[in-house]
């Protein structure tokens, strides 16, 4: 029997992943086709947006709310199972954002002169983060599914 808390852990991490598909589909349709000409788009101190302001809070609420889920459902094996997925799935893009994307970003963000090949190659590798998020979402909506059914 999965309680109320358990269900609304699992319905804002839903809400979060959303939030985050939302945010991918905003960076790679009106962001991602014009900086690479135009890295003030990116550089916050030259009037650019500055990207971590959404993605930090998103990422981090995501993260403490999924791992609270999957401690209230661990004794729930339906529901454990779709969690534990969500998490490895979110984890692979997590590691590999912090390891080859974000170090980049940053650079991207600070440098006074961008090459415009290097920024296209950044931004068409970091399309394939998209449909592993996109693959959290699907598992954190079989999740909810299961809070519901148990």
């Amino acid at each position: 029997m999965s309680s109320p808390i358990l269900h609304g852990s699992v319905i804002i991490a839903t809400f979060l992943t959303s939030a985050t598909i939302g945010g991918g589909l905003y960076e790679y349709l009106v962001v991602d086709p014009f900086w690479p000409k135009r890295p003030d788009l990116i550089q916050p101190y030259r009037g650019g947006i500055t990207r971590g302001r959404f993605w930090l809070p998103v990422h981090l609420s995501f993260e403490v709310v999924l791992i609270l889920s999957l401690v209230l459902a661990w004794k729930l094996p339906s529901i454990r199972f779709w969690l534990l997925m969500a998490l490895v799935s979110h984890a692979t893009t997590r590691i590999w954002s912090a390891f080859y994307f974000i170090p980049r970003a940053l650079a991207f963000e600070k440098a006074a002169a961008v090459s415009e090949e290097a920024a296209r190659r950044w931004t068409m590798r970091s399309r394939f983060r998209f449909p592993i998020e996109l693959l959290t979402a699907v598992l954190l909506f079989e999740a909810l599914q299961a809070t519901f059914k148990g």
